[in-house]
């Protein structure tokens, strides 16, 4: 077996990639749904650390400065492309939180020194929750995300391989516990994800990049909106990662107590 057809093999069994998503529907057996705990709990303790330090105001991100112009995204034909398809399906709750996610993603990059292609970040950003609308069928919505991805990766010519890190990006997204291993396009789409959605690594970005993201794109009732989405998906799709969040993750709790107002 060579290295392309062992990376495949792998790529296939990885929890939250695109192949495994599109082998499996996004439906955990049981050794993989065990599997999540660990990450699961580094998270939670992740989150009660940070939130302290955030409480008592000894935290990274007050002495970080970050100019609002190193967050802004290129424009390409795949960044229209991607804005384009997110302004046509999402409501304002979810693709406010699509821009957001790129902010405090790129954000927690730029931070850190992460190199990223950019542009794959923006537009997996814009697409990641795309098939949290009007699901059907038994599938995790990330497997509807990454083919309306598809859609736009082919419309623009995308390369291959772009568009499997994108599609992979947009698919891991909610795997609890995906690092810098999984590719800086996925690693960043997570994080930025979680800035939003629980507070997760809110402590390491500057009050100043948080207050502009928020003013941008207003989360006009992201909490709520979100937490009914993750209830119906659980609910759709009881054997996906969407379940043991709920259960396990505390994901509803988690998201009402984020460093938001809404």
């Amino acid at each position: 077996m060579d290295r392309e057809d062992r990376n495949k093999d792998m790529d296939d069994a990885t929890v939250g990639t695109a192949a495994w998503v599109r082998r499996t529907s996004g439906r955990l057996t049981g050794p993989e749904r065990r599997g999540l705990l660990r990450p699961l709990a580094r998270t939670h303790a992740q989150n009660a650390v940070g939130r302290l330090r955030l409480a008592v105001g000894l935290h990274p991100g007050r002495h970080a400065y970050l100019p609002p112009a190193r967050l802004t995204p290129p424009t390409t034909g795949l960044t229209r492309a991607a804005e384009n398809c997110a302004r046509r399906i999402l409501p304002i709750p979810l693709l406010n939180h699509s821009y957001r996610t790129y902010l405090f993603g790129r954000a927690l990059g730029r931070l850190e020194g992460t190199d990223v292609d950019t542009e794959l970040l923006f537009a997996g950003a814009l697409l990641h929750d795309t098939g949290l609308v009007n699901p059907t069928g038994n599938a995790d919505f990330t497997l509807a995300s990454s083919r309306l991805a598809r859609g736009v990766a082919e419309e623009v010519g995308l390369s291959t391989a772009a568009t499997d890190t994108m599609l992979t990006a947009i698919t891991m997204h909610h795997t609890p516990g995906v690092t810098a291993d999984a590719g800086s396009v996925a690693y960043l789409l997570s994080a930025g994800a979680a800035v939003d959605v629980v507070g997760l690594r809110s402590w390491d970005l500057p009050a100043g990049t948080i207050a502009e993201a928020v003013r941008e794109h207003p989360r006009a009732g992201f909490k709520n909106v979100f937490i009914e989405a993750f209830r119906q998906e659980a609910a759709r799709v009881p054997e996906g990662r969407a379940q043991p969040l709920l259960r396990y993750g505390a994901f509803a709790t988690a998201i009402r107590f984020a460093p938001f107002a809404e």
